[in-house]
């Protein structure tokens, strides 16, 4: 994507300025802001290239120290000693402003190892965070299956205990990275229960024997996405992550984390998607007058603005209110639900307003739509959240 003319917009300037955040996000903000105006601009987002490209940028920001706020640990080279959901959200807002590849690149390194950071043991995080922070290793989370995916208690990938070591079998389609991971971090029945109490977590190295990429899959928006299989894949015990019948639990501790940055990315097309219209509104010239004249452009830039501010607080406060130690589940599926779905219609009304230009390849606001869609699905589709929004309701109301 190209950049606008202008640095930083007037609703991210007033943003900053909310509660929910302190001088060292507004720093942040402010470096990456200006670190993605120099390097983001000409990152390649075409089939042919995009598992180089999405490599080339997890170097890069591991090399220019971005990916120390997707993990965990001082020691492993993150920021501080826990992922500061703030921190995560800001990165994957500007990034997804400047570049769609680049937020999807950061976003999996903090998905893909956060299982690690939350619940890994010494060994496990001295062996694969550092790798994740400096832009060594690319991490992947392989959670859901052909039958499994909203669904995650219908899991059919087994596991089973063979003297030292684990055998897994089975399938898993639908992941991010796959065919360029490092590793996986991968979940599999272990049968300690019915349904999602017996689900384990595990650390799967891409070159394990049994382990392969059974089809590569092609989206919309291009990034590295897989379907793989596992036939008779041997680790060690050492390999699992967490406790036995602890993986639910390891998936959704990780998910309440990311699920609300998905968010976080939403805003950034969004607003992405409204500073381009404003610069077109202003500069198109239609009847003698230009595009922003007319009440009807007026119109659509207003409710553009206020979907977005809308997201954003719920977004933040829900990023806030984990950073202070507190449960999220219901306030994380309302920012996923509400900026995905209000980035979706603001795009739209984005490539309205652009009228030809908007559905010609190439365009910025083009290439927005075809990102934004797949935030409503992965991560949980809307549907999904409105289930577990009224779910939490109605535990409250007891």
């Amino acid at each position: 994507m190209s950049a606008v003319t202008h640095t930083t917009s007037a609703s991210w300037q007033q943003a900053l300025q909310w509660p929910f955040f302190d001088h060292t996000h507004r720093t942040l903000h402010s470096q990456l802001h200006a670190w993605g105006h120099k390097h983001l601009r000409n990152v390649s987002h075409e089939d042919t290239t995009v598992d180089n490209a999405c490599k080339q940028l997890v170097q890069v920001l591991g090399q220019d120290g971005w990916l120390r706020h997707a993990v965990a640990g001082t020691q492993y080279g993150g920021i501080a000693n826990s992922i500061d959901t703030r921190s995560v959200c800001l990165t994957r807002e500007i990034l997804a402003w400047h570049q769609g590849l680049a937020d999807f690149a950061f976003a999996m390194q903090g998905l893909g190892s956060g299982a690690i950071s939350l619940f890994g043991t010494d060994e496990q995080k001295e062996r694969y965070l550092p790798r994740v922070t400096n832009g060594n290793a690319i991490a992947a989370f392989a959670l859901s299956e052909p039958l499994a995916g909203s669904d995650v208690a219908a899991m059919q990938c087994q596991a089973h205990i063979q003297a030292d070591h684990y055998v897994l079998n089975g399938e898993k389609t639908w992941i991010s990275n796959g065919g360029i991971a490092d590793f996986y971090v991968l979940f599999a029945r272990t049968n300690e229960a019915p349904g999602s109490r017996g689900i384990s977590a595990f650390i799967i190295d891409a070159h394990t024997p049994g382990f392969s990429i059974a089809e590569r899959i092609d989206v919309i928006a291009p990034h590295p996405l897989a379907h793989l299989k596992l036939d008779n894949v041997c680790i060690p015990i050492s390999q699992r992550l967490g406790e036995s019948g602890q993986g639910f639990k390891v998936a959704m501790a990780t998910l309440d984390v990311f699920r609300t940055s998905v968010a976080a990315a939403a805003l950034g097309f969004a607003q992405r998607a409204l500073d381009e219209s404003l610069q077109w509104a202003q500069n198109r010239q239609m009847f003698g007058t230009n595009l922003a004249s007319f009440q009807l452009s007026q119109a659509k830039l207003a409710d553009m603005a206020m979907q977005i501010d809308a997201a954003r607080l719920m977004t933040y406060r829900a990023a806030w209110m984990r950073d202070q130690g507190q449960r999220i589940t219901k306030e994380a599926a309302m920012a996923k639900f509400t900026a995905t779905e209000n980035a979706q219609h603001v795009i739209d009304m984005a490539v309205q307003l652009h009228g030809g230009m908007g559905v010609k390849k190439g365009c910025i606001v083009e290439s927005l739509y075809r990102e934004i869609r797949a935030l409503r699905i992965y991560e949980g589709a809307s549907e999904v959240q409105q289930l577990i929004i009224a779910r939490e309701l109605l535990k409250e109301s007891d």
